[in-house]
């Protein structure tokens, strides 16, 4: 784990085992939808990362903003639970707290990944005539 060298990476990890200790507190008929839903969200968010991780730049912006439509759905399924009083408001406002985190990583990485470099904004301004 420490191999992959990135914290998002371990974020991420921790996040699942926030949500992996939660799932006793949840119902069983709650556990097995849409709790079931976010602990596979999570984990497709774990393996987007890993893959991001070894892409090449150029296929890296895909699958980050894949990444991205992820955490925002498991921020949307996860206040579903707290509507439903699947889980307990301290539990969410912990959950929302990791997701946060990530979120604010994730963003980070995207926007570092989009970046244009600055050999590309040279080659644009002297093809641009200057008046």
């Amino acid at each position: 784990m420490e191999s992959l060298g990135l914290p998002i990476f371990q974020k991420s990890y921790d996040l699942y085992k926030a949500f992996y200790s939660c799932r006793d507190h949840v119902a069983k008929q709650d556990r097995h939808t849409v709790w079931q839903r976010c602990e596979n969200l999570v984990l497709d968010l774990l393996q987007s990362i890993i893959l991001a991780s070894q892409q090449e730049k150029t296929e890296k912006l895909a699958t980050l903003e894949s990444a991205s439509v992820q955490l925002n759905t498991l921020r949307i399924l996860l206040r579903l639970t707290k509507d439903l009083k699947v889980i307990d408001p301290k539990k969410y406002v912990m959950l929302e707290k990791l997701i946060d985190e990530v979120g604010r990583m994730l963003g980070g990485w995207l926007k570092a990944t989009k970046v244009t470099p600055p050999d590309l904004f040279r080659f644009r301004a002297a093809l641009i005539p200057s008046f």
